[in-house]
């Protein structure tokens, strides 16, 4: 519990503050626990921001799955996860601050949400829903899209219709054909499950 509350302490901060730049008495404060108490567990400072990031990142992962587990077009459940994380900034800001100021150094990483984004692009590439050579380049490119129109929302007022068009965007760059990725603007994502599907896997 004691590292937890740490780890939630250090997400607090980086959503707040967009930087790691407090000592860790402060840190210990907000988790309500001793300085020394600290060093049970981390052994630096970043270690704890490191742990915090990947926290909150599969927390946003296990967001996706959830939201999207009974959608079984691949393309879909790309296109859900997109919309989805643009509406975080209302319902999970903690999540979406740190995707801002952390998300980019992470989309490669082998925890949280990366190692599940590759995975639904191997997925739709093996499919064949997906016209795509190389996975991790195609993770890199989607990701900085995603992550840009989060930093672009959060300083900015976006259309509603944005979570929608960055979703048809991003599964036109992943090979679908126009006519089957415009749906039509103003679809919610949630829930997923209800919007309509293509009948592929």
């Amino acid at each position: 519990m004691t590292r937890q509350a740490l780890i939630g302490a250090a997400r607090q901060v980086m959503a707040e503050q967009g930087n790691t730049d407090v000592s860790i008495q402060p840190i210990a404060d907000r988790a309500d626990v001793g300085f020394g108490t600290f060093y049970n567990h981390f052994e630096t400072k970043d270690a704890l921001f490191d742990a915090a990031v990947a926290d909150a990142l599969e927390e946003y992962g296990q967001l996706l799955d959830a939201a999207t587990a009974e959608i079984e077009d691949t393309a879909e459940t790309f296109a859900a996860g997109v919309r989805l994380t643009l509406q975080l900034a209302a319902s999970h800001p903690e999540i979406t601050g740190i995707l801002r100021f952390r998300g980019l150094q992470h989309v490669h990483s082998g925890t949280g949400l990366g190692p599940q984004a590759l995975r639904d692009l191997e997925a739709g590439k093996a499919s064949g829903r997906f016209d795509i050579k190389d996975t991790q380049v195609t993770l890199g490119a989607v990701g900085g899209i995603v992550l840009a129109l989060v930093q672009l929302g959060a300083t900015n007022d976006l259309e509603a219709t944005a979570g929608e068009g960055t979703a048809e965007l991003v599964l036109r760059m992943l090979g679908l054909p126009a006519e089957e990725v415009t749906t039509g603007h103003g679809d919610s994502a949630l829930p997923a499950s209800d919007r309509p599907r293509t009948g592929h896997r």
